[in-house]
């Protein structure tokens, strides 16, 4: 499950600029009940881009940005209380990191699905039972 992580520069710590990624995935398996299953854990991968200045706008002026995106298979947040936890806790690790002032309201979080049996790793394309497979093996 790819993770995009686009941050405006000094918005994290320096540790945090190298723990926000981890953090994130972390949730994002916690919240989904499969922290610790194999399977997923390898699934899980992404970057971290920290933007040039002045390169991030918010009401049309650059100012402190936090985007999280992410692309997962049709039967991830199955329902609205493991999407609400997932928004809450990306963003409540975005204020723990931060380096300043970063107003909550700039933390932008989505989610984007995959087509049933387009979700690919090491060319095998997977349907939404596959996965479930993979995770009851993983």
């Amino acid at each position: 499950m790819p993770i995009a992580i686009q941050l405006t520069p000094g918005l994290l710590t320096e540790a945090g600029q190298r723990s926000v990624f981890s953090r994130i995935a972390e949730v994002l398996l916690d919240v989904h009940g499969l922290k610790g299953n194999k399977f997923m854990s390898r699934t899980v991968i992404g970057h971290v881009t920290t933007l040039p200045e002045g390169a991030a706008y918010v009401e049309g002026k650059p100012q402190s940005l936090a985007l999280i995106e992410i692309k997962v298979p049709s039967v991830t947040f199955p329902n609205r209380e493991v999407q609400q936890a997932f928004v809450e806790r990306v963003t409540d690790v975005i204020d723990e990191l931060k380096a300043g002032p970063h107003p909550r309201n700039r933390t932008f979080v989505n989610v984007t699905y995959a087509v049933d049996g387009t979700w690919g790793i090491a060319g095998k394309a997977y349907t939404n039972a596959d996965l479930g497979e993979g995770i009851a093996t993983g």
